[in-house]
């Protein structure tokens, strides 16, 4: 089983609500990094030094390759990546190793099998 890990940036506000959505989209699990810090196209916005940025997450998914790119597309609608500038982005590289999985495995052999 091959796998993908896709990382997404969103407001923490909406953190619950993409990881609700990816589990289901068929995300088994995910790791959440609180407090990230980024700079799109535009400077930051400062107030005498103060950051008037929203916080961000850093949200990571280790997903099977054959429902990594539905999961993908649920994060990016749930965000509303593409409607909103400025409210996140998600992103898959491929993964070519993967250990302490083989629980994953045994779940989603089922899944991916009615997929292909």
């Amino acid at each position: 089983m091959r796998f993908k890990l896709l990382i997404a940036f969103v407001e923490d506000s909406k953190t619950d609500i993409v990881v609700e959505s990816a589990r289901k989209a068929g995300a088994t699990g995910s790791t959440i990094i609180n407090n990230a810090r980024g700079e799109g196209v535009k400077a930051k916005k400062t107030f005498l030094g103060l950051s008037l940025d929203t916080q961000r997450d850093v949200i990571l998914f280790l997903v099977e390759e054959h429902l990594a790119k539905t999961i993908l597309e649920t994060i990016a609608d749930t965000g509303h990546f593409d409607m909103t500038p400025g409210t996140g982005i998600v992103f898959q590289i491929d993964v070519e190793d993967a250990l302490g999985v083989s629980h994953q495995i045994k779940e989603l052999s089922d899944i991916v099998e009615e997929k292909i």
